[in-house]
């Protein structure tokens, strides 16, 4: 699989578009943000349908309440901010009004992870995916493109329940085609390998692909899967996979602990125990500074993932 670093779309554009088609679809999609419509595309809604879109100011909770309260009388809220403010400031709304009655709530953050970049370490969203996989009734999705962002917000407008979906902030390469389909029950395998099985999602996926496309050249063999469903999680096809290689490798742009890589972990520490090495931020907060920076910086690039991978393997071989 080839990636076009040069190309990147946003995927917030592709958010904002996809919800102004579905509102055209059904009338009881409403959307709700919370003075940040113009950074995470909901202006776009807001445009279309004045009428159902809620700006809600820098009142966050509020916002989340009152997109319970819509839900509860069949409407279909699609709330927004940034991915630290959608869930650090919320998270008593959304455990007990939202998760807890099991409203058909969409939350979709963006500016998730460290790639915000200059806004630093108070809008850096490091812990989101795990405080929102915590809680009972809520799904958590990470898609990696434009197409399977589209595809995942559609899902959402036609599935009850209570979602969370994190967007970033940076625009993103195009990975899947016109022929991919979203399966929300499945990751998938988008490169065959036998040394390491590398899991991966969001905006980091291309990164990896890019890194196993550079390690092949110098004979080394990378598994790459793609779970863009962190909860409830794929263990089905990360348990195959693990036991093809017999190491798994687990990138997030996310602390290492409660997200992809602690998910990972659950489940091959009971069902298949490997050496599983998680490759995320380590248990500290961000900072500011660009993005390509902050990726060199907390070692998720593909070139510092290609050094870093590598050097597993080597030392996995070693310990055989």
């Amino acid at each position: 699989m080839i990636i076009n670093i040069n190309e990147k779309k946003s995927i917030r554009s592709a958010y904002g578009k996809t919800l102004v088609k579905l509102g055209q679809e059904n009338k009881n999609i409403v959307v709700l943000d919370a003075d940040l419509a113009c950074s995470t595309q909901t202006a776009m809604f807001a445009k279309e349908f004045p009428e159902r879109f809620f700006d809600a100011g820098i009142s966050e909770q509020d916002m989340i309440a009152t997109a319970a309260g819509l839900a509860s009388v069949g409407k279909i809220p699609f709330v927004s901010s940034f991915a630290m403010f959608a869930t650090g400031r919320t998270y008593d709304q959304i455990r007990n009004s939202v998760c807890y009655p099991e409203f058909n709530v969409k939350i979709v953050a963006t500016h998730g992870g460290i790639t915000v970049g200059e806004d630093g370490a108070s809008h850096q969203a490091l812990e989101d995916i795990a405080l929102m996989r915590n809680i009972p009734n809520m799904k958590v999705i990470v898609p990696a493109d434009c197409n399977e962002c589209i595809q995942v917000i559609e899902y959402a407008a036609k599935h009850y329940g209570p979602m969370y979906i994190r967007l970033p902030r940076t625009n993103v390469c195009d990975i899947f085609d016109e022929d991919y389909k979203f399966d929300f029950s499945k990751a998938r395998v988008l490169n065959a390998g036998s040394d390491v099985t590398v899991v991966t999602n969001g905006e980091t996926l291309a990164e990896v692909l890019i890194a196993s496309e550079t390690l092949a050249q110098s004979g080394y063999s990378v598994n790459v899967v793609h779970v863009p469903v962190v909860k409830p999680i794929d263990s089905t096809v990360i348990i195959e996979e693990a036991k093809k290689t017999g190491f798994v490798i687990t990138v997030e742009n996310h602390s290492v602990i409660g997200g992809l890589g602690s998910a990972v972990c659950e489940i091959l520490s009971e069902y298949n125990p490997v050496p599983v090495h998680r490759i995320g931020i380590e248990d500290t907060f961000g900072q500011s500074g660009t993005t390509g920076e902050l990726l060199d910086y907390y070692g998720l690039n593909s070139v510092r993932l290609s050094e870093n991978i590598k050097n597993k393997i080597d030392k996995y071989r070693l310990n055989k």
